[in-house]
């Protein structure tokens, strides 16, 4: 068998037996069931609100139960243990067939669901829902809850801490589902935190506000500049040369007027540049242009020839 299919039949069974548990065991107020496969054979954890009435007189009933699991359910040598719940309002389980009872015995269902949840808050619970859904009150159908304090619907938490608990209301309408949630005090949730009173704190220290003024920055002492030797390299940025003058020409200019008594700001102007003359020598493109005009003209009388010999064909 595939392990999905081992998953089915295991759950399928673990709900059929403790249907069963709820109907032998109701009247003792059957509070659920913890069964757990050991080498010796399955342990059975039953809880209940009236031991005694499970066991039955002498272990007449236990018996009874043990013998009925081996030949409905093929159970190998299950060990039943029986423990008192210590406080019935928190077991979600009897407080769900305690409602139920109470709804099939003609309580209004808002007094019933009130009165249970108050209950149930008043045992110390950190918070409680109960969900009625079926035909309450009239024809249709419809839900009814109840909540009080903090309750958890998803995650780890909702499957882990919460405690649920369903029973069953048969009445002349209808069934009517009563379905209970129910955390219990002391339950650790992921959310909550404590502040310790005893923790010591140290202490910080804040600076003045009137030291960050500009006074203070004003009183500091400038950073001293390191003084610089003749032996420390000194990197010079890159000039552009055509910035830099050149200043041995620029002396030579000035003795130069200063000899020939001129002022020595006086700089003798450039000379022209003597590009010779223009017009002495034959221009190529006119050459050119006379050229493509005479070609020009040779084309044209071709042209002109050939329509002449068309016309006196014709």
């Amino acid at each position: 068998m595939a392990d999905e299919h081992q998953f089915i039949e295991d759950g399928l069974r673990r709900s059929q037996i403790n249907e069963f548990f709820a109907d032998e065991l109701g009247r003792a107020g059957y509070g659920g069931m913890d069964v757990a496969k050991t080498p010796m054979g399955t342990q059975i954890v039953l809880k209940a609100e009236k031991p005694g009435m499970v066991i039955g007189k002498g272990g007449k009933n236990i018996r009874k139960i043990t013998t009925e699991l081996e030949d409905r359910f093929g159970m190998d040598d299950p060990q039943i243990d029986v423990q008192e719940v210590d406080e019935p309002d928190l077991n979600a389980q009897i407080v769900a067939d305690r409602l139920a009872n109470a709804l099939e015995r003609g309580w209004y269902f808002r007094k019933a669901g009130h009165t249970t949840i108050d209950r149930i808050m008043d045992a110390g619970a950190l918070g409680a829902e109960i969900v009625l859904s079926g035909k309450v009150t009239g024809a249709r159908s419809r839900v009814e809850k109840f909540n009080r304090g903090y309750i958890k619907h998803n995650g780890e938490p909702a499957q882990e801490v919460v405690d649920h608990g369903q029973g069953v209301a048969v009445m002349k309408l209808g069934t009517i589902g009563v379905n209970v949630k129910i955390i219990p005090p002391g339950a650790k949730l992921p959310d909550d935190f404590q502040v310790r009173e005893d923790a010591e704190v140290p202490e910080v220290e804040q600076a003045d506000a009137a030291d960050d003024g500009v006074e203070a920055l004003l009183e500091e002492e400038p950073e001293e500049v390191p003084e610089v030797g003749a032996d420390d390299d000194i990197e010079v940025p890159d000039e552009d040369p055509t910035d830099v003058i050149d200043e041995e020409v620029v002396e030579e200019v000035v003795e130069e007027a200063a000899a020939a008594g001129g002022d020595a700001t006086d700089v003798p102007a450039e000379e022209p540049v003597e590009t010779g003359d223009i017009d002495d020598e034959p221009d190529e493109l006119d050459e050119l242009d006379e050229e493509i005009e005479s070609e020009a003209a040779d084309l044209v009388a071709e042209m002109e020839a050939a329509d002449e010999e068309t016309e006196e064909d014709e």
